[in-house]
């Protein structure tokens, strides 16, 4: 049954997106809501249970980024990926993609490492603090996201060195975030980065609207950054 209102929901929604997906994609994305459902019994993935809600506020949300900027082919890396997203969401929607999904809780990339290959989903999932990672992943992703929950300024100096000059570090933000996006505009500066578009959207079959804040990489980071995250944290540029 959770497929059946995952699918309903998915073939509801996905028009207001301007999104057509396969059968086959929509049967690979009810499969993976079914074993996040399934692992979130023991381990805790996310707080959104019901299934047609998993597909309207996880699945939907994520895809509609692909409206905000152009991942045909892109390199692109989900910084704090959680459960997966927004970075599985837009692999299934958009299979160009070359996908990174980084996390600092091993349990949560273990069973990613683990559920993806059995559902055909290609990606490769690393167990990293992002500012560590970024000391050898510097500047080689064409677009960076996240849909973590810290504030733009911190996010600004964890996702922004990882991206080539050129690319695009997007943010999944409130509608209402539009002090957090004046406050962090000198750390989105400082670090390489330019706001080029803010984007809001309706999720489908749902009354939220969401953001998607777009960062252009206009030039590259300096090297100092990132810091320490105890520095990042305690002293916000």
């Amino acid at each position: 049954m959770a497929a059946v209102s995952m699918r309903q929901a998915l073939t509801a929604g996905l028009p207001q997106l301007s999104r057509d997906l396969s059968e086959a994609q929509l049967d690979t994305l009810c499969q993976f809501g079914e074993a996040l459902l399934a692992k979130n019994q023991v381990m805790n993935l996310t707080a959104i249970t019901e299934p047609q809600q998993v597909a309207q506020l996880h699945f939907l949300d994520c895809i509609a980024l692909l409206g905000a900027a152009n991942f045909y082919g892109k390199s692109v890396i989900d910084v704090g990926c959680g459960a997966g997203f927004p970075g599985v969401p837009l692999k299934v929607a958009e299979p160009s993609i070359q996908l990174t999904l980084l996390d600092s809780l091993k349990k949560r990339m273990d069973w990613l490492g683990q559920v993806l290959p059995q559902l055909e989903i290609e990606a490769q999932c690393v167990s990293a603090r992002a500012e560590e990672y970024a000391l050898e992943h510097r500047e080689q992703y064409d677009i960076a996201v996240s849909r973590a929950v810290a504030r733009l300024t911190m996010l600004a100096e964890l996702c922004l060195p990882l991206g080539r000059v050129g690319g695009q570090f997007i943010a999944m933000k409130s509608a209402d975030s539009d002090d957090e996006i004046s406050q962090a505009a000198h750390a989105i500066s400082l670090l390489g980065g330019k706001v080029t578009r803010i984007w809001d959207y309706a999720v489908p079959g749902t009354d939220a609207v969401h953001r998607a804040v777009v960062i252009s990489k206009v030039k590259a980071t300096p090297k100092p950054y990132p810091r320490r995250f105890a520095k990042i944290k305690q002293q916000p540029l």
